[in-house]
């Protein structure tokens, strides 16, 4: 960020969306979603198919997935005693049967107020209040809390999709391994077992990190001046074997592909001022827009995001704002599907296509 640069205003990232561009589900095939690449140096772009992919990798790539996995957080409960409806969305894991969570409606989850769900299968007891209003909850059960949590949590959608999943895995990537996510890393909703294996099987690598998606992924932006915007932290993991791969790639010229954002906060927050990544992990609070130069990531596959939202700063720092922006507009003329089940895009250094055997 050069030095002279004090403020970047939030209506600068803002741009028309009809509402019923928001896609409310996912498409019944994850790869038949549609795919806009963006050269992010020239600007110019191409409409594809996210099936056709692989015509824009090469040999040698390395290709981040995020393998978080979304826990089912949401739960539906009442009030013990005046029988009131309760929603409570599991944040952070605290201790064992602590969690740091947001309780609607908030104003009458006082300390000590007790909570029950599926007649009694699960209660709870709120202990604290904490930052911007989150109660602190210790949960009381028997058996063991993920498997009861499975039975009765519902997938904390964001809050543009207007009705529950029929099927919860929809919300899942194929490659989910850790729980902790509040929220899926939906740029990996379009990859299936198949799309994967072809990818590999074209000498392309991928490397798996681990980024838990919290909800303040979905939190506006209320600063006219972006740079003074407080980012939420998330908790992230980079394994050694996933270093080295990454380095291994760079060092042989090859790019580095970030599957999502947060896949690249992962990368850029974990590695070194020379783009190096080590064994690592931690919480992270990076904030990503103009003026960012990238260390580690060289192209990114992502989904369409949030007018004014941190997410459009991010991709913008990669592909320019002007790019970025003209992208969209084309994507809403064509009619694409945008944010969590929406359609995606690739932003790569380079938009011809090679045949793929």
């Amino acid at each position: 960020m050069s030095e002279e640069k004090k403020t970047m205003s939030l209506e600068e990232f803002d741009y028309d969306l009809p509402q019923e561009l928001i896609a409310q589900d996912p498409l019944e095939k994850r790869d038949d979603s549609r795919l806009l690449v963006l050269d992010k140096n020239t600007g110019e772009f191409k409409h594809k198919h996210f099936y056709d992919i692989r015509e824009f990798l090469r040999p040698g790539d390395c290709m981040v997935i995020n393998n978080t996995k979304v826990m089912p957080a949401r739960l539906i409960g009442e009030k013990e005693g005046t029988g009131g409806k309760v929603e409570v969305l599991l944040l952070t894991r605290k201790s064992d049967n602590t969690w740091e969570t947001l309780v609607k409606p908030g104003k009458n989850a006082r300390i000590g107020q007790k909570l029950v769900f599926g007649n009694g299968l699960l209660k709870a007891e709120v202990i604290d209040i904490v930052d911007e209003g989150d109660r602190l909850v210790r949960f009381d059960f028997d058996g063991i809390f993920e498997e009861i949590l499975d039975q009765l949590g519902q997938m904390p959608l964001p809050p543009y999709i207007t009705h529950q999943l029929k099927d919860k895995n929809r919300y899942q990537t194929v490659y989910a391994k850790y729980e902790g996510s509040a929220a899926a890393p939906t740029a990996g909703l379009h990859f299936t077992k198949e799309l994967l294996q072809e990818i590999r099987d074209m000498g392309v690598n991928i490397a798996e990190v681990t980024l838990h998606v919290g909800l303040g992924t979905f939190r506006p932006v209320k600063e006219e001046n972006v740079l003074e915007h407080h980012m939420h932290s998330e908790y992230y993991k980079v394994t050694k074997e996933a270093a080295d791969m990454i380095n291994a790639a760079k060092d042989s010229g090859h790019r580095v592909i970030a599957v999502g954002t947060t896949s690249t906060r992962t990368l850029e927050a974990a590695s070194d001022e020379n783009g190096r990544l080590r064994e690592k992990s931690g919480w992270t609070d990076i904030f990503i827009y103009p003026g960012y130069r990238y260390k580690v990531i060289d192209c990114l596959i992502t989904n369409f995001h949030l007018p004014k939202s941190t997410l459009i700063m991010l991709v913008s720092a990669l592909a320019g704002r002007e790019h970025i922006l003209a992208a969209y507009k084309e994507a809403v003329k064509e009619r694409y599907r945008f944010f969590s089940f929406g359609d995606a895009m690739f932003i790569t250094d380079d938009i011809t296509e090679h045949e793929v055997k």
